[in-house]
């Protein structure tokens, strides 16, 4: 009977094991593709690269809106800058609805090797934004891609980079104060 108790405690202990790992798992994963720019995870620097390369990299911006009534677009489509060198690029977003709208912008890079490299200083996706009714924002990235790419074996002919944005409802829902459209008032 005892071992009997113990077959059935140690199955217990494994499912909760196992369900608290699957809960875990994606916010796990995420800061392991922040951390170490996985998957073409973008990642975030704290300054600038004191060096600049001659070679040069081609980036490329992509706006995509996922479930909200906004427009999303970059004011530069391409801009090509030295490796090392600090860029700055300009998105405008506007709220097309008659509700303020709460949302979080992902990223990602593409060819997804060059991630580890390709480096924010500053950016909108770092925050959840708040964006009034009718209104219009301009939010700026400032970015490097670091000249370390330069070195990197498999990054090394990369001359080209796609940096893509996707701004999606906050998981939060609306911003305090307003009315949930499905909800009756």
């Amino acid at each position: 009977m005892k071992r009997q108790n113990a077959i059935a405690l140690a199955c217990a202990g494994t499912v909760v094991l196992m369900a608290g790992a699957a809960f875990a798992a994606v916010p796990l994963y995420r800061l392991f593709c922040q951390v170490t720019g996985f998957n073409g995870t973008v990642m975030r620097a704290d300054q600038a690269p004191d060096r600049v390369l001659d070679g040069m990299v081609t980036v490329r911006f992509d706006t995509n809106v996922r479930d909200l009534p906004m427009t999303f677009r970059a004011e530069q489509t391409v801009q090509r800058v030295r490796i090392g060198e600090t860029g700055l690029a300009y998105f405008d977003v506007t709220n097309t609805s008659d509700q303020p709208l709460k949302a979080r912008a992902g990223y990602n890079v593409v060819p997804e090797y060059t991630g580890p490299y390709f480096q924010k200083l500053q950016c909108f996706c770092f925050e959840e934004q708040v964006i009034a009714p009718g209104e219009t924002m301009k939010f700026p990235v400032q970015y490097f891609v670091a000249p370390e790419l330069a070195t990197d074996a498999e990054a090394r002919g990369a001359t080209e980079i796609t940096l893509s944005y996707t701004f999606y409802p906050s998981r939060d829902g609306p911003p305090e104060g307003t009315r949930d459209p499905g909800r009756k008032a």
